[in-house]
């Protein structure tokens, strides 16, 4: 995605081109407009705001849990949209379907009546892999813990990168965390397509930081590889998960280049995690430069997501 952005006296116009997967291409400039009216809701907490939307989209990693603990507030947010019939996803840069998600949380100890209200952007590369792409053969980038991705279409999978059609990227291989190592592997296969079933660049598990599978695709994209990106901030993933037509709708996450983007590409309002990924950023720079940084738009932050 490429953003370019114009100054005016009173807001910043961001036009952003995307790429909708589903087209196999650029579909469009929409407008997102930033202004530095950013409401803390750390006193006056979530439930000050909840009767203003009729949808949520909810992060997962870095907003219900860590990567390791569930986050008990949070927890209790959930329990108090479900009290007022209130439509949320749990929607998740996981490059899993979102079975293997739902197993994760269960294991955490999250409520299953929750379960239906997850969704992965695994879940939405896989729609897509099996409609076109189920009979090409692929080489996997990523480690075995996401071996359920292709579980359905796995005959088609190839142990040299030479023999296939396509790159399929989940991540980073469990003995190959250099990423230089993934520029060299690349080098002589850029005309074949990689699909990325997670745009994250990194991701916090407890207090150790991991590199994602956007951050393999970033290098892909620099040897000037093409890539197709499934899940946050990209629009289809959204309108996989829930319909959204006609819905006030928030989009709630610790992560700007993602979660907080993808609200600004739909025209969504946000509420920014500040605990989360760009905590070190937060309390070093200060909240208002660190979103100047990124280009965004955020309506609301909150330290944890609280009631």
């Amino acid at each position: 995605m490429v953003s370019f952005w114009q100054k005016n006296k009173k807001r910043v116009t961001i036009r952003a081109w995307y790429f909708d997967p589903r087209f196999n291409g650029e579909i469009g400039l929409r407008p997102i407009y930033i202004s530095n009216m950013t409401k803390n809701l750390d006193e006056s907490g979530f439930k000050s705001i909840v009767n203003s939307y009729d949808l949520f989209f909810i992060d997962i990693w870095g907003v219900v849990h860590n990567g390791i603990n569930l986050q008990d507030n949070t927890i209790e947010v959930l329990e108090n949209l479900s009290n007022l019939n209130k439509e949320f996803v749990l929607l998740t840069n996981a490059p899993r379907p979102n079975v293997t998600v739902i197993n994760f949380l269960k294991k955490m100890g999250l409520n299953n009546k929750f379960f239906e209200n997850v969704f992965t952007s695994g879940e939405a590369a896989l729609k897509y892999l099996i409609k076109d792409l189920k009979s090409k053969k692929f080489f996997h980038i990523g480690p075995p813990r996401d071996f359920d991705l292709f579980k359905s279409f796995e005959k088609s999978k190839v142990l040299n990168i030479k023999d296939a059609d396509y790159l399929l990227c989940s991540g980073l291989f469990d003995d190959h965390e250099d990423l230089n190592y993934y520029k060299s592997l690349f080098f002589d296969h850029i005309s074949k397509k990689m699909i990325c079933t997670n745009p994250d660049l990194i991701v916090d598990r407890g207090d150790k930081r991991e590199y994602c599978a956007g951050s393999i695709a970033k290098i892909f994209e620099d040897i000037k590889g093409e890539v197709i990106y499934f899940g946050k901030p990209y629009p289809p993933v959204y309108n996989l998960s829930s319909d959204t037509k006609n819905k006030r709708t928030l989009c709630i996450g610790d992560n700007l280049n993602t979660d907080i983007r993808g609200a600004n590409i739909q025209n969504y309002d946000s509420l920014l995690i500040t605990s989360g990924i760009h905590r070190q950023e937060i309390s070093k720079f200060k909240l208002n430069n660190v979103i100047k940084k990124y280009s965004a738009k955020v309506d609301y932050f909150q330290t944890n997501l609280k009631w």
